[in-house]
């Protein structure tokens, strides 16, 4: 489905239909802490071992996050590679240092980005609005032909765009790019673990052979 239709039935309410859409074509989606997509993604650059790790240290992380500080935070907790993105509000800096610390104390992570923000849980409204913002950002990245959509892990809160994955320096300046043109974005945060292109070659799967 092109991101002109995906838009269509978001501006319509219904955003389930457009979610589902892109579920079909297995193309990995965070939004609000929550991958879409389905579970293990052959065009993933990741080893399916890395890619079941990181989602047993979201696991981990939001039980621990839950259990030791509850209500005084808003929290999503996404893991690429063992790299964990914390995002969401706290309410002070105190509840915000322990969420860093609660989550770099997890087995097998081994780093963490907190860019949770000290101040009023986002409403209703927002965290819909980020879902939207989600949605355009993958759409626009699934159309654009340079590249391979699977490569990257989006994730919007309060209009802010982290994009994670392992790619080059090309693809996460083009990446980039294209996220900054998405309308209701605020700014892009690159959250990539970058490699070469000998590398990208190397881990590339080749054609089947006729």
């Amino acid at each position: 489905m092109s991101s002109k239709a995906l838009f269509r039935l978001a501006r319509r309410g219904t955003l389930i239909a457009a979610l589902a859409a892109l579920c079909s074509a297995c193309a990995p989606l965070i939004m609000g802490g929550a991958m879409v997509g389905g579970a293990l993604v052959a065009t993933d650059r990741r080893t399916s071992g890395t890619q079941l790790e990181d989602q047993g240290i979201e696991m981990k992380v939001s039980k621990q996050l839950r259990e030791q500080l509850g209500d005084k935070l808003h929290f999503n907790v996404n893991s690429y590679n063992r790299f964990v993105l914390l995002t969401g509000e706290a309410d002070t800096d105190a509840d915000r240092a322990a969420a860093e610390r609660i989550a770099s104390q997890v087995e097998n992570v081994n780093r963490v980005a907190n860019e949770i923000a000290v101040t009023f849980k986002s409403s209703l409204s927002g965290r819909s609005n980020d879902v939207l913002i989600a949605t355009k950002v993958k759409a626009s990245l699934v159309d654009a032909r340079d590249l391979i959509s699977n490569a990257f892990y989006v994730v919007v809160e309060r209009g802010q765009v982290y994009l994670m994955g392992r790619v080059t320096e090309r693809e996460a300046h083009r990446a980039s790019e294209i996220a900054r043109g998405v309308a209701g974005v605020q700014k892009v945060v690159r959250m990539f673990e970058i490699i070469s292109e000998e590398e990208l070659a190397r881990i590339t799967p080749k054609p089947a052979k006729q």
